[in-house]
């Protein structure tokens, strides 16, 4: 089918009946075997994508995801800023950049267990900040510890230090036509739902528990930074890559890798729907901000209805991370609002 031509309402229908039946079968879905058949849909915008014009900023991008996704947005053009936990680190994925060829591509540092560091990165972009932030930077600890800010670190690096940068750069993203920000999530996160007095795992701690507690919290923040903020300006959503086979994933859960190798997807189909969010053409799906996506579509963000989240409960969410971080996303700031011109008001 020639590509961008929109198939008939029946290949359609057919096209999102496959869908549906991957997406209830997990191992299928979240596998390379769901990406390789969705893929072979009708509807699957099969053209390079477009990123000319584009200034993205990728957290975590010294290897998995985030390396991939920055090769991938490098060969479609876009200008990427990439972050590195340390100038070591950073000097390795310098010279990995040059050494593979991959062009335009800017190298900052930032420890996402240091508050005062995510401060100087958003100064440091205050001159040419980034239109799309995709925030892939995290990892899951063997033992719980807190940061030199005292916050639980798998809490601030997946959560805190997030909502902070962000909240910093939304001056800066309000003035672009098309601001995105991308929260890369985890389908662990289906397994715990959000009790906000222990996301940050106060007692009884156990890696994979804080890191899905961590993630469900990403999700519901997508959706309560939607309802406070308000069509018509920055489009924030979360999304899931499956499971990629990455040096995290090999580490922090080498029996999980082991027991899926057959089914692990490679980093660059695991970051490609966040590649999608930061490039692909607006949409209506896109425009509406606060989803949960994976593999390109928007996704369910409730498996199991003891996860399901009340509204007062990612109210307090918000409330958290605006008392941890000393930054209110919604408020507008001293000068008035900075949104585009036209844009409708916050929903508060």
């Amino acid at each position: 089918m020639t590509a961008g031509r929109r198939p008939p309402l029946p290949l359609r229908a057919a096209a999102r009946a496959v869908d549906a039946a991957l997406e209830a079968a997990v191992p299928l879905s979240f596998g390379r075997p769901g990406l390789v058949v969705r893929r072979a849909l009708p509807g699957w915008d099969r053209r390079p994508p477009d990123g000319r014009g584009r200034r993205v900023l990728v957290t975590g991008a010294t290897s998995g995801l985030g390396l991939a996704l920055v090769r991938m947005l490098a060969a479609a053009g876009a200008d990427v800023v990439a972050t590195a936990r340390d100038d070591a680190r950073g000097a390795a994925l310098a010279a990995e950049l040059t050494r593979t060829g991959t062009p335009g591509v800017t190298v900052l540092p930032l420890e996402l267990e240091d508050l005062a560091g995510v401060r100087r990165l958003a100064a440091a972009l205050a001159d040419a900040a980034p239109d799309v932030v995709v925030h892939n930077a995290g990892a899951m600890h063997a033992e719980r510890a807190v940061t030199g800010d005292g916050l639980e670190r798998t809490w601030q690096g997946h959560v805190v230090a997030p909502f902070l940068l962000t909240g910093l750069l939304l001056p800066a993203l309000r003035r672009r036509a098309d601001a995105r920000v991308v929260l890369v999530t985890s389908g662990g996160m289906y397994l715990e739902p959000l009790v906000v007095r222990r996301v940050d795992s106060p007692r009884g701690y156990r890696p994979a528990v804080a890191y899905a507690r961590a993630k469900r919290a990403q999700v519901e923040l997508a959706t309560e930074w939607h309802r406070r903020l308000g069509p018509g300006g920055v489009v924030l959503h979360a999304a899931h890559p499956g499971w990629a086979r990455t040096p995290g994933l090999e580490r922090s859960l080498p029996g999980f890798a082991r027991a899926t190798s057959a089914l692990l997807r490679r980093p660059e189909d695991g970051a490609d729907t966040l590649r999608h969010l930061a490039l692909a053409p607006r949409d209506a799906a896109i425009d509406a901000g606060g989803l949960l996506w994976h593999d390109r579509r928007p996704r369910a963000a409730v498996r199991v209805p003891r996860t399901r989240t009340t509204a007062e409960e990612r109210a307090r969410l918000w409330e958290r991370l605006v008392a941890e971080t000393g930054v209110d996303p919604a408020a507008d700031p001293p000068d008035g609002p900075t949104r585009p011109e036209g844009a409708p008001p916050a929903n508060r």
